[in-house]
């Protein structure tokens, strides 16, 4: 566990992003103070990197990247490198200079200064951490240890959600589905150390090998700990995370948000769970004066009630040492954080070594403080002139996206109407927030890592109980301005553009329109596309949950969908592993109807007149050559059958393959035909929005 915050799932869940949310802090660069007259303006492409003897029409991917992608040597501490890891890594070192300086200043006890320079040092300093070993555990251990009755058992649980422990459920707040005006306290699956559920119920043979080392490693961590009887502790685990696991709602269902829904009343709860301590659980939560809870999974809540009363006592206590540990494994010694990466990142994943130690610092200081060093970021490597220009962009966008969605022959005007309102109530938030968070509360040691970590968690979790009975927030973000991604927000019906992705190639203030339409617009079209994919969708314009469609225009859009999840599922990566396309359809709609989109307002911007050729290609050709260059990217056999359990996005091969052939200008584009490997026949060509 990296980051010190609490990890709220739901919000990451909910809060739909262009690349995976685990994606780490970036930063622009910061060379660019205006744009330049459009006589300079270069063309975009990065020919270097490019395929010219692959048919754009063969492989699209392999033609805007096939270079580069075979000349590129993945780094030892990567499962996946491209565009986006190689600007994760221009952030950490831009934010490495602002840490340093605070480091290294004689700064007042309190300041943001002195907490970030000495919460860095903290991370930073192995032989503290190494000489303390599991000592920082030892008060955490002393509390399990103590836990006499299933009702204190259940009163840890919400003691240890504080602190961001793994649980066999979580507490969340998020925004209420129902007033997104309120806060809204929602539980969530959880506990198990594997992924995702798969893991511990496929009978093939890579699964069953992943279950052998996973409890291998529970083990060898165990031991480490000093925790009696491993090998049997271990086997213990695996079998009560297995029951568990059984029980998880599974992630294609999971996007159907009307399903998670269900509110609770408190002096109902134990009709869901009867025989759990719920009166102590909601008192030492600290949300006795609520009226009630949103159970978010209720066959796995109700599935929890026999899985605790037949655990016994003594197991669950070992159960919460080993997450305990787990959950806090990064923040320990040397040993244990190998041990860590060496079945998280090697098994699982196929990466050879750990990232440098600093890196880690920055992404953990970037967890813990990142508004803080985000301010430094955004006045040092942001410029005005990328926020006007977004701001038009945007506008363009969605300028789009109405002329599309006017034009739509397959709805109805009842619910086109209803689709335009939203869109014209959609909230862009560009580069950083208007209010940046308060540290203030929160105490940081430059001797006391864990301690810096726990106190951490506990502000953060403070800080939204607070606020718990007042209005939602709209200023706050969800990702810090030194992040390479952008969102979008059902809840407040927001899409999110932090200032680190709006940079080359994404964003280029000195490139032709055609390739930011390309690459940025496509990613702007993508979160506005959130909106109207198959979950987003179930929101209207004011972020409420309530269906504003009529009953046809649902099943045409279902029966569109369902087109898409048919190619999707036709992808296979492996002879053995196809893409998910049920799973994925959520950012494959993103991706179809952002890139369409964009398109549109590209050729919307041109206003009648013809754009130029540049380094070979028109206009149109560098729309499609800066969304492929969007998605250059080189990633591990391991890692690649990860994502695909895991991660609602495709591979980004599949990213770039899949969504230009269901474009009818990329076939303009291109001359692309039959005798094409990407051709589909107008009929078989999906479009959604």
């Amino acid at each position: 566990m990296e980051e010190a915050v609490r990890t709220f799932v739901l919000i990451s869940v909910m809060a739909c992003g262009v690349v995976a949310c685990s994606q780490e802090p970036t930063a622009p660069t910061d060379t660019v103070d205006s744009a330049p007259e459009s006589a300079a303006l270069g063309s975009g492409v990065y020919s270097d990197y490019m395929n010219p003897d692959i048919a754009p029409g063969d492989d699209f991917f392999s033609f805007v990247n096939g270079t580069w992608h075979e000349e590129i040597e993945m780094p030892a501490d990567k499962s996946r490198y491209g565009i986006f890891e190689i600007l994760v890594e221009e952030s950490q070192e831009n934010v490495r200079t602002i840490i340093e300086e605070s480091a290294e200043g004689d700064f007042a006890e309190g300041s943001v200064e002195q907490k970030v320079g000495d919460l860095y040092a903290s991370y930073m300093n192995l032989d503290a951490r190494n000489a303390l070993g599991v000592k920082p555990l030892e008060s955490e251990f002393a509390k399990i240890d103590g836990l006499t009755s299933k009702d204190e058992l259940a009163i840890y649980f919400a003691e240890a959600n504080k602190v961001g422990n793994d649980l066999p459920f979580q507490l969340l707040q998020y925004v209420d589905f129902q007033d997104p005006n309120s806060y809204m306290m929602y539980t969530w699956q959880s506990g198990i150390g594997l992924p995702e559920r798969e893991y511990y119920l496929q009978d093939d043979e890579k699964s069953a090998e992943i279950r052998a080392k996973y409890v291998e490693h529970v083990e060898r961590m165990l031991e480490l700990a000093g925790i009696e009887k491993p090998g049997e502790s271990a086997a213990m685990i695996m079998s009560l995370e297995t029951r568990m696991a059984e029980h998880h709602m599974q992630k294609e269902l999971l996007r159907d948000r009307t399903l998670i829904y269900n509110k609770i009343p408190l002096d109902e709860l134990d009709d869901i769970m009867p025989g759990f301590n719920w009166e102590g659980y909601i008192a030492e939560a600290g949300v006795g004066d609520i009226d009630g809870l949103v159970v978010t999974q209720l066959d796995y809540m109700k599935a929890m009630s026999a899985i605790l009363e037949e655990t016994s006592l003594d197991d669950w206590k070992t159960y919460l040492k080993w997450h305990t540990l787990s959950s806090n494994a990064s923040r320990l010694s040397e040993a244990i954080d190998q041990e860590n990466f060496d079945f998280y990142s090697r098994t699982l994943n196929g990466v050879e070594a750990p990232q440098p130690l600093w890196r880690r610092g920055v992404n953990n200081v970037n967890g813990v403080l990142g508004e803080a060093v985000g301010r430094i970021y955004v006045e040092r490597h942001f410029p005005p002139a990328a926020k006007a220009r977004m701001e038009e962009l945007v506008q363009n966008l969605i300028d789009a996206y109405e002329v599309s969605i006017r034009s739509l022959d397959w709805m109805g005007e009842e619910t086109r109407a209803a689709a335009l309102d939203k869109l014209s109530k959609f909230t862009p938030k560009i580069g950083y927030p208007d209010e940046w968070r308060d540290y203030s509360s929160l105490a940081i040691s430059a001797d006391d890592l864990y301690g810096n970590l726990q106190r951490a968690s506990v502000a953060e979790y403070e800080r939204q109980l607070a606020r718990q009975g007042d209005a939602v927030d709209r200023s706050e973000w969800q990702m810090t301005p030194q992040t390479v991604n952008a969102y979008y927000n059902p809840s407040l019906n927001e899409i999110v553009f932090p200032a680190a992705i709006l940079q080359p190639p994404f964003f280029d203030l000195n490139a032709d329109d055609a390739t930011n339409y390309g690459s940025i617009g496509a990613i702007i079209g993508h979160e506005i596309g959130h909106g109207f994919d198959d979950s987003g969708s179930a929101f209207d314009g004011d972020g409420v949950l309530r269906n504003w469609w009529t009953i046809e225009d649902r099943a045409r859009f279902k029966d569109l969908t369902q087109d898409l999840i048919a190619q999707y599922d036709s992808y296979k990566p492996f002879d053995d592993l196809s893409l998910n396309g049920e799973f994925t359809l959520g950012e494959n709609i993103g991706d179809l109807g952002g890139l369409g989109i964009a398109v549109i307002a590209y050729e919307m911007s041109l206003d009648g007149k013809e754009a130029p050729v540049l380094d070979g290609y028109t206009g149109l050709q560098r729309v499609f050559i800066g969304y492929g260059q969007s998605w250059r990217s080189k990633i591990r056999d391991e890692a690649l059958r990860t994502r695909i359990a895991t991660d609602p996005h495709a591979p980004a091969r599949y990213r770039a393959n899949g969504v230009v052939r269901n474009i009818d200008a990329f076939y303009e584009a291109f001359d692309v035909g039959p005798d094409n490997a990407l051709y589909l026949s107008p009929e078989e060509r999906v479009k959604i929005w």
